[in-house]
């Protein structure tokens, strides 16, 4: 299983193609406020992120998901299948 420190590089490589080769990329950087993600581009991220980890990623738990860490710690517990 992997773990929030190994998933932030595989995450950051599937950001890079919406936000750019110069953004600064942290697991604190917010997706909305400093990365301008619209909600078309965060729908295209999680088509992205489903198809690499092979999980669904269920639409009510984005309210949870502010940064990339967020987004990493939401996405180690659908690899993991834990459903907290």
């Amino acid at each position: 299983m992997q773990t929030d420190p190994d998933l932030l590089p595989d995450l950051y490589a599937l950001l890079r193609p919406f936000v750019g080769a110069k953004q600064d990329l942290t697991a604190s950087t917010d997706l909305v406020s400093e990365l301008g993600l619209t909600s078309l581009k965060i729908m295209d991220l999680l088509m992205e992120i489903e198809d690499q980890f092979d999980v669904t990623v269920p639409l009510n738990r984005l309210s949870e998901v502010r940064t990339v860490g967020d987004l990493a710690a939401m996405l180690e517990k659908l690899v993991s299948g834990s459903s907290s």
